[in-house]
């Protein structure tokens, strides 16, 4: 478990995918969490591939694809994907198929991830959003090892759109356990505190997807 107790509000915010996927934001909105992201000097901010493009100088540019269900036939994630990154993404957040998965059918998990892999190409980075709340530990560990084995860059735990919950210190510390440093490790959902935000980082997230980014931050240091 990662030592946090000398984390400052510089080193939380150099994480933060600030995020915006309520269904009903407006591009009013979007241009607020640009500006907020750059307040605050986050790392990126993550919107809905329909507002794409979207100007944020000095800010990572991320979306999602596939999301939040997941259920979205492969193909079909990786033309969102794809048009995503040609309207302006770095960073592509894609959701598995989270049945599948529950099922034991991590060769169909896989061939998804591969498929969205390939569509972003080089020069984007793919997230993959497992939904470890809906998962047992093996199922978890499984979508790990088939996200790495595809060639994706992060593993992330939740959308923060199912029932099951949001990120958790035990499924980030699984995550972080299973891709051993090679993939990073992305919490997500339902993370308001700064407490919260620390418990994840000594549990191995390397990035966070957090919409109250001020209220997290306002609990660490300058």
């Amino acid at each position: 478990m990662a030592d946090t107790s000398a984390l400052t509000r510089a080193d939380v915010a150099a994480m933060i995918d600030h995020t915006l996927l309520a269904p009903e934001a407006t591009p009013e909105q979007v241009a607020a969490l640009v500006a907020e992201a750059r307040e605050l000097g986050v790392y990126a901010i993550c919107v809905s591939p329909s507002m794409l493009p979207v100007r944020a100088p000095g800010v990572v540019v991320a979306t999602v694809a596939g999301f939040p269900s997941g259920k979205h036939h492969s193909l079909v994630k990786g033309a969102e994907a794809r048009l995503a990154v040609e309207q302006g993404a770095a960073e592509v957040d894609m959701v598995i198929d989270v049945g599948a998965a529950v099922a034991g059918d991590f060769n169909a998990v896989l061939a998804d991830i591969i498929t969205v892999r390939e569509a972003t190409a080089e020069g984007a980075v793919l997230k993959v959003i497992i939904e470890s709340a809906a998962l047992s530990d093996e199922a978890i560990v499984a979508a790990c090892r088939a996200a790495e084995q595809a060639g994706a860059d992060f593993v992330k735990t939740s959308t923060g759109f199912h029932p099951a919950g949001g990120a958790g210190a035990h499924a980030v510390r699984l995550m972080a356990d299973t891709v051993g440093g090679r993939l990073g490790v992305k919490a997500s959902g339902g993370i308001r505190t700064a407490a919260a935000a620390a418990e994840l980082i000594a549990a191995g997230a390397t990035r966070l997807g957090l919409s109250k980014s001020r209220a997290v931050l306002d609990g660490f240091p300058a």
